[in-house]
């Protein structure tokens, strides 16, 4: 049986995290390991950690001093599963609770040699609607979670997807190795949709089961800091288009993107927003020119076409882009 090593960020979020632990103690699937990275946390969060660990032997934790975000704290779990040579690495929300299936049956999912990631169903927390069942990434450059908000009963079948949510998924261990860890830069948001692309232009393919089910309190973690989501979007979006986007969909993407990105960026402005829009704005042209040697590498190694990538991507702009959707309608009437 595959060892699995269970990653789980806590960040003064400890009442959420024990839950979350709890949640784990029947799961059907017992070759595991849970990892507790405490992100710096100011709270009693190290204190209550450290006596649930010494009741619960299967529990390791991990403290960081300072706040690395999702990306650096969950890379400090991960480089810890490498070196104890686990087969998986499974993320998990701290603000969120997993079916007792949930881990055996993404393990049965990522066991093709093609398959590199596994995804599930994740509801919010009431159990009646859908959070994601992994994420699309459009034609648009916009990256966006499937299904979100749709009634749990309406969840799709099985099959590929372009990305799985960092929230709740599993990578092997062998993807993380070849493609390399999540981007630290990044901190929070569209980290997963980065690995994930990164994968598929490896040659890896992603896969989504609705048996692996998983409950989440949408935002839990981010609603703690005011204008933290607005800032890191900005930041982000054109990180993960520079590293990512072949050659052969630069122009065709590109066009479509930052016409989207310049007007979601004059709405934050219009909607009171645009102090975090302008921070996030600049950063990402820091960014994006730091990232340019790593976009060489990626492309430089990836081991599919620009058609294929083509082939995955969502043909239409995401669903709660509304008044783009308005303006692109409005657009193609006035012709």
């Amino acid at each position: 049986m595959n060892r699995v090593a269970i990653i789980i960020l806590n960040w003064n979020g400890i009442n959420d995290t024990i839950k979350c632990l709890d949640s784990f103690r029947h799961q059907t699937y017992k070759n595991f390991k849970i990892t507790v990275i405490d992100n710096g946390s100011t709270d009693d969060s190290l204190i209550r950690l450290e006596e649930y660990s010494q009741k619960n032997k299967y529990i390791k934790i991990i403290h960081n001093d300072n706040n690395l975000g999702f990306a650096g704290g969950v890379n400090t779990g991960i480089r810890h599963a490498l070196s104890e040579g686990f087969d998986y690495v499974a993320l998990f929300n701290n603000d969120a609770v997993a079916d007792k299936d949930w881990l055996k049956k993404l393990v049965e999912a990522i066991k093709p040699n093609d398959i590199g990631i596994s995804t599930g169903l994740l509801l919010h927390r009431d159990g009646k609607t859908i959070d994601s069942t992994g994420d699309w990434y459009s034609i648009w450059g916009l990256p966006f979670p499937r299904n979100r908000n749709d009634k749990a009963k309406k969840a799709p079948s099985g099959g590929y997807v372009f990305s799985a949510s960092g929230g709740a998924s599993l990578y092997k261990t062998e993807v993380l190795r070849q493609v390399g860890l999540f981007d630290e830069d990044f901190f929070a948001y569209y980290e997963d949709t980065d690995i994930s692309f990164r994968a598929q232009l490896f040659g890896w393919k992603i896969v989504y089961t609705p048996a692996a089910i998983a409950y989440h309190e949408q935002g839990g973690t981010s609603k703690k800091i005011p204008g933290f989501t607005v800032y890191q979007t900005f930041k982000n979006l054109p990180l993960l288009f520079t590293k990512n986007v072949p050659c052969g969909l630069i122009l065709p993407i590109g066009i479509r993107f930052y016409f989207a990105y310049w007007l979601m960026f004059f709405n934050a402005i219009k909607n009171g927003r645009g102090l975090q829009a302008t921070k996030g704005l600049l950063m990402s042209f820091v960014l994006v020119i730091k990232k340019l040697p790593l976009r060489y590498h990626i492309q430089i190694n990836k081991s599919v076409g620009s058609d294929y990538i083509k082939s995955i991507l969502w043909r239409d702009l995401p669903p709660d882009q509304t008044g783009l959707r308005k303006l692109r309608n409005l657009f193609i009437r006035s012709k």
